[in-house]
């Protein structure tokens, strides 16, 4: 699900369609407040793409990058 270049973790998610995308897209923006660590990401129609990095570890993948990686697969294999 995820790959790692670029000093960033990537991932393209897809979904039955655009609802779904958004509403996947909505809970894992709580828990981007909730860890204090946002994603770069960007939607089109039924994908979702994200890239994970900490910009104040000179962007570069933390182990907050990889928690975050895990909570929001489980995110998407529950949607």
């Amino acid at each position: 699900m995820w790959k790692e270049y670029d000093n960033a973790l990537h991932s393209e998610l897809k979904f039955d369609n655009f609802v779904k995308a958004f509403a996947f897209m909505n809970e894992v923006a709580f828990l981007a407040e909730e860890l204090n660590h946002h994603p770069e990401w960007s939607n089109v129609y039924n994908k979702v793409n994200i890239k994970l990095t900490t910009h104040d570890a000179g962007n570069t993948i933390t182990e907050l990058d990889r928690i975050m990686a895990g909570r929001i697969e489980k995110i998407y294999n529950k949607s």
